[in-house]
């Protein structure tokens, strides 16, 4: 993966979700290259940190509907925010409730940092919910955002904030827009991660289902080139730049990751086709020229070689990418 561009402000991080797929992910990266982080998880610890990065790793309870922003924030350079509590299902069924919590509580943070004087921001925007139905792909940040699912809404308005907080009071916010991530970690159960999801249910032997003909088309990305991307993305120097798309840039279809999972383990799967869903958009492929032009970075890992890679790493019952 690519050298961290370190800056000399960006020693001490705090990761919000630090135990989540993504978190869990981009600690071990920082720790790697000598940083300090705490992860701050209102989950039990269901895993360990290899021994050579644990010391370097501390771990603190978070609540996101009562948190302690100014005494969470005050001894720290640089605030990963990944912390959600919904998915695309959930927050449709209450959207009430999702703008309650996950905006109010980002706005909790920016407020801490406000009041602090200082403080680095990254937060996990979805690249997959916020632009909404697309007239042409690759897409690239400047595109008008138009979410159809309240979940999109929902990170739509945490970017606001984070902008807002940006231009008024100096906090330095990145927002990376993900695509679609998958590999080793990915909890399947919470109804993200299509590539997990088959994998999972292709090594179970059970069904893998699919909604509507298969061919939706997602920009898939391994973890272990997301979490290069933001951890390199969380010490980069500022820039007037603050808003990028994180992706691979090409994108496949349902069927054709059936296709290549059945490549790889060599027989044919059972699929079982439900109807389409109105909160599935046919096709998302983000643009990443910004991101990897402002950080030097490239992801590096094919669609075939990540999924290789993630059935490996499910047989050991790894809960880390084995490629990190």
């Amino acid at each position: 993966m690519d050298e961290f561009k370190q800056s000399a402000q960006a020693q001490r991080h705090l990761i919000l979700g630090g135990d989540g797929f993504i978190g869990r992910h981009v600690a071990l990266l920082l720790a790697r290259k000598g940083f300090s982080v705490t992860i701050a998880t209102r989950l039990p610890q269901n895993f360990a940190f290899p021994d050579a990065e644990a010391s370097r790793i501390s771990r603190r309870s978070f609540e996101l509907a009562s948190a302690d922003w100014d005494e969470l924030v005050k001894d720290v350079d640089v605030v990963h925010h990944y912390a959600w509590s919904s998915i695309p299902a959930s927050a449709n069924a209450n959207p009430a409730g999702d703008l309650l919590l996950n905006v109010s509580a980002t706005i909790g943070l920016l407020d801490a940092l406000r009041r602090k004087g200082q403080g680095r921001v990254v937060f996990t925007s979805s690249g997959g919910t916020v632009y909404g139905k697309v007239h042409s792909t690759p897409i690239d940040e400047d595109v008008v955002l138009r979410p159809i699912t309240a979940y999109g809404a929902g990170k739509v308005s945490a970017e606001i904030y984070l902008s807002l907080f940006r231009s008024m009071h100096g906090i330095d916010c990145r927002i990376a827009r993900i695509s679609n991530p998958y590999g080793a970690g990915q909890n399947v159960g919470r109804g993200l991660g299509a590539i997990t999801t088959f994998l999972h249910r292709a090594l179970t032997g059970e069904d893998i289902v699919i909604w509507g003909d298969g061919n939706v088309t997602r920009d898939f990305i391994h973890i272990a080139d997301l979490a290069a991307c933001l951890a390199n993305l969380a010490v980069a120097p500022p820039s007037d730049q603050f808003i990028f798309n994180v992706g691979t840039g090409l994108g496949a279809s349902l069927n054709q990751a059936v296709t290549e999972i059945e490549k790889v383990l060599g027989r044919q799967l059972t699929v079982r086709r439900s109807p389409s869903r109105l909160i599935d958009v046919p096709v998302n492929i983000l643009a990443i020229d910004r991101v990897c032009k402002a950080l030097s970075w490239e992801p590096q890992i094919s669609l075939s070689t990540g999924i290789d890679n993630t059935i490996r790493d499910l047989k050991a019952g790894y809960l880390f990418s084995s490629l990190i």
